[in-house]
């Protein structure tokens, strides 16, 4: 293991991303086509918030849907109520490229959050998420 390796070893890039105007039914077909369960919310490419699918699934029948149509037309009642501005998490932490791994399993590890965006120059970058420093621990064995 390197100790001083770059999160951008690992970082996931290009990122899915979303805009505040963006519906919450884009933020889901989303989530599902890309298999991913956090999307930054940015504004000319400087992340302002971030929505992640749990967010989603405290809102909807996401998670326990069979693709029905009641089912659905109950999702988009719901998320015709709300914004992707209203349900982000706004106030966000971020890292840089230059950041250990290490420096980021230990934010990831000590916060209640799952993903970090990777910024630089105040610019969206990358992502780096949980699942991202498990694969990399997993190549160490």
């Amino acid at each position: 293991m390197i100790r001083k390796a770059p999160i951008s070893m690992i970082m996931t890039a290009p990122v899915v991303t979303l805009k505040k105007k963006d519906s919450l039914e884009t933020a889901e077909r989303l989530f599902k086509k890309y298999h991913i369960r956090h999307l930054p919310v940015v504004n000319d490419n400087v992340v302002v918030g971030m929505l992640s699918y749990t967010d989603l699934l405290r809102l909807s029948f996401a998670d326990i849907t069979d693709n029905s149509d009641s089912d659905v037309n109950a999702d988009a009642m719901v998320y015709n109520m709300f914004t992707i501005k209203q349900v982000m998490k706004k106030h966000i932490m971020t890292v840089s490229t230059s950041n250990s791994i290490k420096e980021v399993a230990e934010i990831l590890a000590s916060k209640e959050f799952h993903a970090l965006p990777v910024v630089d120059n105040n610019k969206l970058v990358g992502i780096v998420t949980t699942t991202d420093l498990i694969k990399y621990l997993l190549k160490q064995f």
